[in-house]
């Protein structure tokens, strides 16, 4: 077998591993997704194996191959980027540099990466907050938090809230020249799911006097208890977001406990001294029909109380906001939810939206049946171009 031969039968394993996926016939560009999702696959087959070798933990190599997505904060001729703290909390901050006519919006936007990794400095975050803050002559605030595997629940969730509730102090907001009457608070993923507990947990805080004008979440995470709905079901190995990935981010979000995982895996880790807990994500009533197909629930089988007990957090509304009880949803602010067709996360943002809903609440499903998770502030991403103009109609 010649040299040539032998070239072109690595270089079509190559493309068969690592760039090639079947996908649904109706996915939205499909290359596209295939591009993005090759440097994914091999920067996680690269963490796994340095994993198992006990070279590092899998979360800490992800985190340092894509740390070089980071950019500077680097103002443009329509933006002017200055980084800063909002009590010790490091963030990105983007003011239109064009003169205003009134007080701006706000927008206080938490990035995603599984409680685990991302940052404001990453090119698509930076990319979507200066682009949001020029289209809409809006201050962005882009916020950092600390992360796992180093730190666990409630650090994320206290960051993110402690930085929020500094930007909604009235001097601060004078400072940057925003309304105290049109902020919002956003998020992706992980960060959709921060985003939903700030804004629930604001709710309820008497120290704060100036209250959200909306929450916008991009497929957001929102409950730990059935790792078994329909979307976990149907699409356990798709392309950017995997079931298996998906656990061990929720599980490394409380502990570095494999136990857990595995728990989870299983959908074996509620006690049963939690079991009232399963009426919030019961997806038999919370899912409308389209999304139940023809799959049947299945009784939760409770587990173990000891990982309850070592790690309560998994329980905590701060963590699952779709947890809340109805009195906890009723100060919400107006709310917009985009979810995606091929995503495990899709059952959780419309059993959200179903629930606010029943509450009386008039919230905005964006569901789009062509895409999976992705990331939104993509160029061309169809769902950046809505995501904006709702943003612009509602604050």
């Amino acid at each position: 077998m010649g040299r040539k031969t032998i070239l072109f039968l690595i270089i079509g394993v190559l493309w068969g591993y690592y760039i090639y996926i079947p996908l649904p016939d109706n996915i939205e560009e499909p290359w596209k997704v295939m591009q993005t999702n090759t440097p994914v696959n091999i920067i996680t087959n690269v963490a796994l194996f340095a994993e198992l070798l006990g070279i590092s933990h899998f979360i800490d190599t992800l985190h340092f191959l894509m740390s070089f997505q980071d950019v500077p904060p680097t103002s443009d001729e329509n933006v002017t980027v200055l980084e800063t703290t909002f009590n010790k909390v490091p963030v990105r901050v983007y003011v239109p540099k064009r003169k205003a006519e009134m007080l701006r919006r706000g927008l206080f936007y938490i990035h995603g990466g599984g409680w685990c990794l991302g940052d404001a400095a990453f090119f698509n975050y930076d990319f979507m907050s200066r682009r949001t803050a020029d289209r809409l002559d809006a201050v962005v605030v882009s916020t950092n938090y600390r992360l796992a595997p180093k730190y666990h629940f409630p650090n994320q969730f206290e960051d993110v809230y402690n930085a929020l509730k500094w930007f909604l102090h009235q001097d601060v907001l004078e400072i940057y020249g925003v309304d105290p009457e049109r902020v919002g608070v956003s998020g992706d993923s992980a960060g959709g799911n921060l985003a939903a507990a700030v804004a629930q947990q604001l709710t309820e805080d008497p120290d704060v006097k100036i209250k959200l004008k909306i929450q916008s979440l991009i497929y957001p995470a929102l409950q730990t208890l059935d790792m078994d709905l329909p979307s976990y079901r149907e699409l356990p190995q798709f392309p950017m977001l995997t079931k298996q990935f998906m656990v061990r981010f929720w599980s490394e979000y409380f502990t570095t406990d494999r136990s857990l995982e595995k728990a989870m895996l299983l959908n074996q880790h509620v006690p049963v001294e939690a079991k009232h807990l399963f009426k919030f994500v019961n997806w038999s009533s919370l899912l409308p029909e389209k999304f139940k197909k023809r799959h049947s629930y299945n009784s939760p089988t409770h587990g173990n109380s000891d990982l309850a007990k070592k790690y309560p957090g998994f329980l905590d509304v701060r963590a699952a906001p779709l947890l809340a009880d109805d009195n906890k949803l009723s100060g919400l602010p107006r709310s917009y939810v985009i979810t995606c067709q091929y995503d495990v996360l899709r059952d959780d943002g419309v059993m959200y939206v179903t629930r606010l809903r029943n509450h009386g609440f008039k919230i905005f499903l964006q569901h789009y049946e062509s895409m999976c998770h992705w990331d939104l502030s993509g160029s061309g991403y169809p769902t950046y171009q809505t995501y904006q103009n709702w943003l612009h109609t509602r604050t």
